[in-house]
């Protein structure tokens, strides 16, 4: 199969425009191409009259063709099959147990079940479709749920999100591709195997998780819901057994996908494995006009059926020396009421597939460090540094999960805005104006106010006066990290920290990689267990 790259057509060209144009990059006649398929699509929106798709396609002929090497952008490439071999020798006692079904989770449990482990899935949270309800009434009246919400249930947080599937992680085992063809197997849009920016959105993320689900019970995988993880027993510094609120189970292996959120868990853990704090961001979310980030991206041709709405991704170096950026940007989406626990006020994003809503939003987090929260010596010094300021939030905003929200010219001036520009909030369940400096550190909203102003610069209208600002945004990452070794074990044999929430993930794609990474070491070590009975 013959690769070209950086293959340009305008936006409105045609399928047969796409053979032409690989025949003419090529030297060949088009009837001599066999089949041609997309192997990545990006938007070149530099010159906004001139707006441009580019491809890398993959060429296959009827008959054997010599390829001049003196062509530029071409190469030869060979199919790729994801596929692991069994080659583990030592003996398991038990079924596997996994913490946490969300993308970490889900993809390390479908590997194993593929090769025969036959794996349990602890999940705290409910099924998507009782979760779903949870979550309306949180946003419509502001009754929480502890165990079902935002963060978690069937999924995890990414459920309720925008879906991104993109990442900055190097994936040279090509597990990614392995990760989008389960996605699209499983009702994904096909097209996500090949944008540069893949999303899936919120709508169709959550019945695909449910076809995931449903697979890896086909395959011998047992899912409990609603079933925490309280305790776990350890044996010979090995891991014996795992203690719910309603059972104990006997388990040689134990992949914590926790994610970023299970702070009852953090806390038991922290006097049984190694814990360290590491980095994460806080701040807030900004929305803007959807159709004005359009227009500033793509100009005159913004409303182009081939575009769609238009993202962006800032970084700004600020005088303080700390990073403000741009975080999980929600083109036609809502902020969402993100809260895990009570008396506390936490903001997400998320968009439709279609992102077809009235607003953009973004998050705009700076930079935190260990030493800002005395994370040198207690890991678990992130989870309070987050948890005061999200309280501060929920006191500001009313003391009803109603968000404080603030316009960017009064951001700047340190002023509680009275009323609302062109811009309104997508918070539910409510959002009530007030002084953001006071939910966030200062050095924050200093970060806050500079960055934003750096943006303007490169986006119009972006640090508009009338920019709306919800707080707070703190559950960007985990705020610690479980140490693993070369083998992906931490100190107690057996345990498996997996995922973004211990620390080695941030987004689906890379929580889903790192779960099928975590499924690989697994199968390496141990031989599958033959013979079982199943338990539903």
């Amino acid at each position: 199969m013959i690769r070209i790259q950086q293959v340009k057509l305008p936006i409105d060209h045609t399928e047969d425009d796409l053979i032409l144009k690989a025949a003419e990059s090529l030297k060949v006649k088009k009837e001599e191409i066999k089949s041609l398929s997309v192997f990545r699509k990006s938007i070149d929106a530099r010159k906004k009259d001139e707006i441009m798709f580019i491809y890398a396609l993959d060429v296959d002929f009827y008959n054997d063709i010599k390829i001049s090497k003196r062509i530029n952008n071409v190469s030869v490439v060979e199919p790729f099959i994801y596929e692991v071999e069994v080659t583990g020798e030592k003996l398991l006692n038990n079924r596997p147990v996994i913490v946490g079904s969300g993308p970490a989770g889900l993809f390390c449990a479908l590997l194993l079940a593929e090769k025969g482990y036959n794996p349990i899935i602890l999940e705290r949270g409910k099924k998507v479709k009782e979760r779903v309800k949870d979550i309306e009434k949180f946003w419509k009246d502001g009754t929480l749920n502890e165990s079902s919400n935002i963060q978690f249930g069937e999924g995890g947080a990414g459920t309720f999100s925008d879906g991104k599937l993109n990442t900055l992680i190097k994936d040279r085992s090509k597990r990614g591709k392995k990760v989008l063809e389960e996605f699209v197997e499983a009702g994904a849009p096909p097209e996500i195997t090949y944008v540069n920016k893949p999303h899936i959105g919120t709508d169709l993320l959550r019945n695909v998780i449910v076809s995931i689900r449903k697979k890896i019970i086909s395959l011998g995988g047992t899912f409990r819901f609603e079933e925490c993880v309280t305790d776990i027993n350890i044996k010979d510094n090995s891991i014996h057994r795992i203690v719910t609120e309603s059972d104990i189970i006997e388990t040689d292996i134990l992949v914590l996908a926790i994610g970023h959120s299970a702070r009852d868990t953090f806390a038991m853990l922290n006097d049984k494995l190694q814990l360290t704090s590491k980095p994460f961001s806080i701040g807030v979310r900004i929305e803007h006009p959807q159709k004005m980030i359009s227009e500033a991206q793509y100009g005159d041709l913004s409303n182009h059926p081939n575009l769609g709405p238009a993202d962006y991704k800032f970084v700004h170096k600020c005088k303080n020396g700390r990073s403000v950026y741009t975080f999980c940007m929600c083109p036609g989406g809502l902020v969402t009421a993100s809260s895990s626990e009570k008396g506390g006020v936490v903001t997400n994003g998320m968009s439709f597939h279609e992102r077809d809503l009235e607003n953009a939003n973004s998050a705009i987090v700076v930079s935190i460090n260990p030493e800002d929260f005395g994370g040198e010596n207690d890991p678990l010094a992130g989870i309070e540094f987050q948890r005061k300021w999200e309280r501060k939030a929920f006191e500001i905003g009313g003391r009803n999960y109603h968000a404080p929200v603030q316009l960017f010219k009064d951001f700047k001036e340190k002023k509680i805005s009275t009323s609302f520009g062109e811009i309104y909030p997508t918070y539910r369940p409510g959002a009530t104006f007030a002084n953001l400096w006071d939910c966030l550190p200062n050095y924050v909203c200093e970060s806050l106010v500079e960055g934003i102003s750096a943006f303007g610069n490169w986006l119009t209208d972006y640090d508009r006066p009338d920019a709306v600002l919800t707080g707070v945004e703190t559950r960007t990452s985990s705020p610690l990290r479980i140490t693993r070794d070369d083998e992906l074990q931490s100190n107690v044999r057996g345990i498996y920290p997996c995922g973004e929430g211990s620390g080695y993930a941030g987004g689906i794609m890379s929580a889903s990689i790192d779960g099928l990474k975590v499924a690989e070491q697994i199968i390496k070590t141990y031989k599958p267990i033959r013979n079982i009975t199943i338990r539903e």
